[in-house]
């Protein structure tokens, strides 16, 4: 039965990953590398920023030491953060999903992104006090396509149950992702996933459960009884 739901973050609820890439090529730039678009949308995407430099530094024949990529995130984060207080797009359909879910079923964050970026986001979009847990680049060792991102906000959730409350299990979980290393990450830690076309095509996307073009388009209990059949006819829609 679907009893939480798990956002990925960029690409998902905030339109940000065209301002990753120009960020990214521009303190890599700095550097002197080239990144291109389509370099970073077949390789890198989905990615937390550590994760990215190091990949690409790495594929570039390059042995970045801990202290180089920590200087370059802090540096990537801080210009990301400056573009975003000029540029907040939110995905249409986010505000409504989210508020919507939010009647029935407890919801998460689970992103590469870092917590300052998304807490920032989501309270100017009017939709933080919906999210009961975040976790974010600074919660987690490995990032995606590794599970542990989708694990600890399970975990987390667990853990802030209230008395009574079941504990959740990963099939009670779906995640919403918009890259292949997310639904890899998530379908690793046992979830079910809805893949949204925000930055791959829907064939690039069909190792998902579901697919669709737009957050704006889904109907939970539609959703519900495609990927739960059983329990939905077990219980009946709610």
């Amino acid at each position: 039965m679907l009893r939480a739901i798990i956002f990925d973050f960029d690409g998902v609820v905030a339109d940000s990953e065209p301002i990753h890439l120009a960020v990214f090529q521009r303190v890599l730039g700095e550097a002197g590398f080239f990144l291109s678009p389509e370099e970073y949308y077949a390789d890198y995407l989905g990615y937390d920023d550590k994760g990215c430099f190091r990949a690409f530094l790495t594929a570039h024949s390059h042995s970045p030491s801990n202290e180089m990529i920590d200087n370059l995130v802090a540096r990537k984060a801080q210009a990301y953060l400056d573009h975003m207080k000029q540029n907040l797009i939110i995905f249409p359909g986010v505000r409504e999903l989210v508020r919507d879910a939010a009647t029935r079923h407890r919801l998460a964050i689970a992103s590469g992104a870092l917590r300052n970026e998304i807490e920032y986001i989501l309270d100017c979009a009017g939709i933080r006090k919906e999210f009961e847990h975040i976790t974010s680049a600074e919660d987690v060792r490995h990032g995606k396509p590794n599970p542990e991102p989708f694990m600890h906000a399970l975990a987390s959730l667990n853990q802030a149950s209230q008395s009574g409350q079941t504990r959740l299990a990963p099939d009670d979980c779906l995640v919403i992702e918009d890259s292949i290393p997310g639904i890899r990450a998530a379908h690793a830690a046992g979830m079910k996933v809805l893949a949204v076309s925000n930055t791959h095509t829907v064939q690039d996307l069909h190792e998902a459960d579901a697919l669709t073009g737009s957050l704006a388009d889904v109907k939970l209990p539609d959703l519900e009884s495609r990927l739960w059949p059983a329990d939905v006819a077990r219980h009946g829609p709610r």
